[in-house]
């Protein structure tokens, strides 16, 4: 079965990722199965550990993912696709690309966003990060 990681980070962009996968589930031999991931950036850091327990970080963590994947979610679930919805925190990046090798992802899918004549003028950071980090095939979608 063909594992496709597929990135949830609220935007519309992502959604649109996902819909290209959900809508053109026939370009693939067999059913793939989805892995929609929401990466929450670490927000605590030195003095704050001291004020909030880590059960607690990890709630917060968990509640603002799980929030972000419900839009995701209501694409999916209709379709009878099986997937797996999850939430991590860390770097971005390679927090994607690490999940893809632990899970058995073949592919990466995610949007793009434009940026400014500053930095990376076609593609956004992150996806520009998993591009150089994994070596699984990743396909950008506008």
């Amino acid at each position: 079965m063909m594992k496709i990681l597929i990135p949830v980070d609220g935007s519309e962009n992502a959604l649109r990722a996902l819909r290209q996968v959900v809508d053109n589930r026939d370009w693939y031999r067999e059913q793939p199965e989805l892995h929609l991931l929401n990466v929450q950036l670490p927000v605590a850091s030195g003095a704050v550990k001291m004020f909030i327990s880590a059960e607690q970080l990890r709630e917060y963590y968990e509640d603002e993912g799980q929030k972000v994947l419900q839009a995701a979610r209501e694409v999916v679930q209709p379709t009878g696709l099986p997937f797996h919805a999850r939430v991590a925190v860390g770097d971005i990046a390679a927090t994607l690309v690490q999940y893809g090798r632990d899970n058995g992802c073949q592919m990466i899918v995610m949007g793009t966003r434009g940026m400014g004549a500053l930095g990376n003028m076609l593609l956004g950071s992150v996806a520009t990060k998993v591009i150089h980090l994994t070596s699984a095939p990743v396909m950008l979608v506008k």
